[in-house]
Parts: structure tokens; C-alpha cells; sequence
């Protein structure tokens, strides 16, 4: 009976503690990649926002991410724990990491001890607003964009963290990824919270990726192109973001949790 072997690690992104920010597993993996319905099975055992698998080639690394549920097209706190995980136990010894991605190529620059994503901008767009996310938020927001996911914007921090979410009625959102809500922050420049109930993921601690839409969003509205965000989940976390035009860069620190190997006897 053949037994597949891969190293297995579980860093906690956007956070410079314990315990807090997006937990991400890393998969490392060598010479091609597993079955698809392999990747899908081991990303649901794992039960984590996302599980990313990393595939060294000879220029660059693959990267591919999973929720319990489905692949996705981006993940930013899953590529920053793949590019921690580089640096610190692969001895990874130049100072940016390219991932060759469904989203295009993506980078990771470590900068003293923060590690900045180079993203691709998500502009966010006009749109209706659909009663369902109404009805799921409790709340009208004072208005709703979108671009890969939903964006509800509303006035104030504390209406952000006052979401109590009727996930089975933004589960009934099926053109999007997600919902974004976010508001201007006080300590910081803005803030957010995300939701995925259709991937597996009901709240995802900090997302990335909703950032790519986000950045330009606020650095439109407050005339600038450095920002500091904090997603105010549960967990919570910390991302020092910038709008580069066609690029976004997402910078945030990591903390490992844990390290071992997956074992499937097939």
C-alpha cells in the first residue's frame, strides 16, 4: 500500500502573536502535483480557511489554495504563511519569492521581519444591492460594490463589529466569492470583516485577498496611497497595505504554530 508523505506546517499570518490573525497550513510538496480530489480531501481535514500547496520548480514555486470546500483564484494570508515557511525552513536565501498562481505570477519581498505581497488591484465596482446580503448583515449598508466578492461599506468601526451575519442568507449569494464589510477605522485608516459561508469558510479571520479591492477603494476615498488595516475578527489582525495602480502590496508578519508531516496510506 503506497504512503504519501508530506511536510505539514501551520503559521498564524498577518500577526505578530499567537493565537490571533488567519491560521494558514502550508503543504510542501515535490516533483508534481497530487491528485485534485487528494488536495480537496486534505484541505477539508485541516479545516482552515486555507491550506496552500507549495510545488518548487526551477525558477519559481506553484501555488495552489483550498477551503474545506474549493479551490480559490487568491489567498493573500495563506502566500504569506507559504512564503514564512520558505524563508525560515527552506533557508530560502534571496530577499522576494515568486509563486506562479491561477491569478498570475505573485510575490512575496521580506522586508526586515514583515513579508509584503505584490497582488494584483481588484478595483471595486457599482452595483444593485442584492436584498440577500441585506437580510444577511441585519443591516443596510450605505452602499455596496463589488468586484470578485461584495463590498458593504458602512460608516463607522462599530457597525463592523456589531455584524451578527445570517450566514444562510449570505450563503445564498451564488455570484460571488464572498461579502466585505468595512467601514473608515479610527486608529487606523479603515477596517473589515469577510465572509465566505458558500466556500466552508463562515468568517475568514483576515483575507488578503479582499484587500486587493479594498486598497484602492480607501486609498481613493482618503487621497492616499499608504494605509494601515485591521480586520476585526475574532482573531483580528494587521495589514500595512499600499495602492501601487495596477499592483497592491499587502504587508504583514507571521508566527509559526506548528511543524510535522501529513501521512495518507492510500
Amino acid at each position: 500500500m503506497p504512503v504519501i508523505r508530506i511536510p505539514y506546517f501551520h503559521v498564524d499570518a498577518f500577526t505578530r502573536r499567537p493565537f490571533a490573525g488567519n491560521p494558514a497550513g502550508v503543504c510542501l510538496l515535490e516533483g508534481a502535483w497530487p491528485p485534485d480530489e487528494l488536495l480537496q480531501k486534505i484541505a477539508a481535514e485541516h479545516n482552515l480557511s486555507e491550506t496552500a500547496f507549495v510545488l518548487p520548480r526551477e525558477h519559481d514555486f506553484a501555488l495552489r489554495w483550498f477551503t474545506p470546500k474549493v479551490e480559490v483564484d487568491l489567498c493573500g494570508h495563506a502566500t504569506l504563511a507559504a512564503a514564512f515557511v520558505l524563508f525560515r525552513y527552506l533557508g530560502y536565501v534571496g530577499t522576494t519569492i515568486p509563486f506562479t498562481t491561477v491569478s498570475g505570477p505573485l510575490a512575496v519581498e521580506r522586508q526586515g521581519g514583515m513579508l509584503v505581497l505584490d497582488f494584483p488591484s481588484r478595483p471595486l465596482q457599482p452595483c444593485t444591492t442584492p436584498e440577500a446580503l441585506v437580510r444577511g448583515l441585519g443591516r443596510r449598508p450605505v452602499e455596496v460594490l463589488r468586484s470578485r466578492d461584495y463590498c458593504a461599506v458602512f460608516a463607522t468601526p462599530e457597525e463592523i463589529t456589531g455584524l451578527a451575519p445570517d450566514m444562510v442568507q449570505l450563503g445564498q449569494l451564488e455570484d460571488c466569492l464572498g461579502i466585505i464589510a468595512t467601514a473608515p477605522g479610527r486608529e487606523v485608516d479603515f477596517v473589515s470583516r469577510f465572509f465566505a459561508p458558500r466556500t466552508g469558510v463562515a468568517e475568514d479571520p483576515v483575507t488578503g485577498s479582499a484587500h486587493c479591492s479594498l486598497v484602492p477603494y480607501w486609498s481613493q476615498r482618503l487621497g492616499k496611497r499608504r494605509l494601515i488595516a485591521h480586520q476585526l475578527s475574532a482573531r483580528g489582525g494587521e495589514l500595512f497595505c499600499e495602492d501601487c495602480g495596477e499592483r497592491v502590496k499587502i504587508g504583514g508578519y507571521a508566527v509559526a504554530y506548528l511543524r510535522g508531516e501529513i501521512e495518507i496510506n492510500l
